[in-house]
């Protein structure tokens, strides 16, 4: 007989059952679709081997006016700057002591020390950097006091403790020394609190209900994220829920904090930040009704600065500073620039905000209702086309909000950690007309799967690849992603004692076809196909691979069964070269599935059309299985 070709459609489809999805494809790994065939994705190597401290929420690329590149990258625990193979912490510091600290208590034996502080202001986590020691305390040297710390505990509001580089020798109390801390840290994970701590202290009454706890609820404790956008060649960087920092690219990496300064009248806690486009205003969403005053953030208000002017942020006649509040949703959860215009989502709804000039400076439309977006980083426009993921459902807007059909919806809503859902990152990979979505799986506290969108060919597909941020292709020559280990220790860019594990590493994507230099495992399988009709079994004496780009070595299995709810019967791997022409097997059944996969170094592939050699092979005689072939 003739070979037949196995014909299988492009995408993942995990929505229908797993007898609806005859001929598609229903399980992928780090695979793409291109021009309607699998194929292995690209690889990734690190840009450094230097480990941020913390879990990377947020990426900024962009280059100077003289044409150096930048990096910005916000975590949990810091804000970094990267510019030709280097790094510096530039975050920013929320105050700086003068002697201030007035004791150190060790106990002996302990490098656990005791500072005292009066109002420190710090929280456990938080870093501060002790300088000018007056002496040695309890057999612990000056020097061993002094350096950059994270901060172990916080027994009071006067009192903190540190980590020292020595353990002491005795019980003593002594010394004095200058403080400098750097802004309140977050949490790497975002988790609902119960009791002691979960919540602000004194904010009911004792042995009563607190509010929202009823019903077996709890407050949820979000994750720390920062926005991050360009302000000319400087930078701009806004810590979720805190305040907004500027840093200078002229004065370069060394010794150079991002700071309030050039914003010092800017909003003091606001949600989400940018910057419009051609008009150039900074734009906070869900900040404060009185600038400077935390107590009145709402989240539904916008205040925007006046044109070019990053420090004016009070309305008079003669700047275009002004505000606006929102109606539909209950928070503003996150916006992007778009075709002239900057998009809006609250939670429940999306608006246009247009510039108009003066009086009123912008106009704002709604667009759409029922169409919220999930999290902070959750939207991204392509080419004036804005993609978002919503509750539960995934969105378009072209000039109307449009719901995407998604062949994988059920398999990411179902399998989604509610908690987690505000650190969900949504990323542009243009090269390959993809939009993608990195999400908490439901037993994940982290960032461990993505659903992608090819937006050219309107085809989904899914995998385990962890990217807690990425930045597309554009001012580097390939994109940048974080990968965030919670457990790693790797030493970091700065020297810091006592610091605690949680380190994210930059790959530069779409590089080679390995997983830092390690092999990328990848697979792809289908549904079933039928190759018989009615009653007939049908036999395959030999398989002809299609593959494309190859090098290395595939791993082709043939799954066959002889009616939909039979056990499946695997048959191979077979291993497939560049210079295999064909397998001969001794497979029978009525309907074969196909999986491909890899997991060699330097494997790549892309697959095409697998022909069978196939005859009838009787009727409704008795099923053999066969599992040597």
């Amino acid at each position: 007989m003739p070979l037949t070709k196995l014909q299988i459609a492009p995408g993942i489809d995990k929505q229908n059952t797993e007898y609806g999805a005859e001929g598609r494809w229903v399980d992928c790994d780090n695979v793409r679709f291109r021009y309607g065939l699998p194929e292995k994705i690209g690889g990734w190597e690190k840009v450094t081997s230097d480990a941020l401290v913390g879990a990377t929420r947020a990426i900024l690329t962009y280059s100077g006016l003289d044409g150096v590149k930048y990096a910005i990258y916000g975590t949990n625990k810091k804000l970094y700057a990267y510019s030709e193979n280097n790094y510096a912490d530039i975050t920013p510091i929320r105050a700086t002591g003068t002697g201030n600290i007035t004791q150190f208590a060790t106990t002996n034996g302990s490098t656990t020390v005791t500072v005292t502080d009066s109002s420190h202001g710090a929280l456990i986590g938080d870093f501060v950097t002790i300088a000018s020691v007056s002496g040695a305390v309890g057999g612990i040297s000056a020097a061993n006091l002094q350096g950059e710390f994270e901060i172990l505990t916080v027994p009071d509001a006067n009192t903190f403790t540190i980590e020292a580089k020595a353990a002491a020798s005795s019980d003593a109390t002594g010394a004095t020394a200058n403080g400098t801390y750097q802004i309140n840290t977050g949490s790497a994970v975002s988790l609902f609190g119960y009791g002691w701590g979960a919540g602000t202290w004194g904010a009911s009454t004792w042995n009563s209900t607190r509010s929202g706890l009823t019903g077996g609820q709890g407050v949820l404790l979000e994750s720390s994220k920062w926005a991050l956008d360009n302000w000319g060649e400087d930078a701009l960087a806004l810590q979720f829920n805190g305040g907004l920092f500027y840093w200078d690219t002229s004065a370069g990496l060394s010794s150079n904090r991002a700071a309030v300064t050039n914003v010092s009248n800017a909003p003091t806690k606001t949600r989400f930040m940018l910057v419009s486009g051609d008009d150039r205003h900074v734009i906070c969403f869900g900040t404060e009704t009185t600038i400077g005053t935390s107590s009145t953030q709402d989240n539904m208000f916008i205040r925007w600065s006046g044109q070019e002017a990053e420090n004016v942020w009070t309305p008079t006649a003669t700047n275009t500073a002004g505000s606006k509040r929102l109606v539909d949703g209950n928070f503003i959860q996150t916006a992007v620039r778009s075709r002239g215009a900057v998009l809006i989502w609250t939670d429940t709804a999306l608006y246009q905000m247009q510039f108009i000039g003066p009086p009123f400076t912008f106009g704002f439309n709604q667009l759409g209702s029922a169409c919220g977006c999930i999290g902070l980083h959750a939207a991204v426009d392509v080419g004036g086309i804005s993609f978002w993921m919503g509750t539960d459902s995934f969105f378009l807007f072209d000039g109307a909000v449009q719901k995407i059909p998604c062949t994988v919806q059920d398999y990411v809503f179902d399998d989604l950690n509610q908690n987690a859902k505000q650190d969900i990152f949504c990323a542009a990979n243009t090269d390959f007309n993809e939009v993608m979505w990195f999400y908490p799986s439901l037993n994940s506290s982290q960032i461990d799967r993505v659903v992608v969108f090819n937006y050219a060919e309107n085809l989904w597909y899914v995998g385990t690849l962890a990217r807690s941020s990425w930045a597309d292709r554009g001012t580097y020559d390939n994109p940048y992603a974080a990968e965030f280990e919670a457990s790693d220790t790797t030493a970091t860019i700065s020297t810091i004692t006592g610091l605690k594990a949680g380190r994210t590493f930059i790959y530069a994507h779409e590089v080679g076809s390995n997983d830092d230099g390690a092999a990328m495992s990848a697979h792809i399988e289908s549904g079933d196909v039928d190759i018989a009709d009615g009653d007939q079994f049908m036999s395959i004496g030999r398989i002809i691979p299609d593959f494309k780009g190859q090098s290395g070595t595939v791993d082709l299995t043939i799954k066959t069964r002889p009616y939909p709810t039979a056990t499946q019967t695997t048959h191979g791997s077979f291993n497939i070269t560049t210079s295999t022409t064909k397998k001969d097997t001794r497979i029978r059944g009525r309907q074969v599935a196909v999986r491909v996969a890899s997991d060699a170094v330097d494997d790549n592939w892309r697959y095409g059309t697998l022909r069978l050699d196939i005859k009838p092979d009787g009727m409704r005689g008795k099923y053999v299985k066969n599992t040597n072939t």
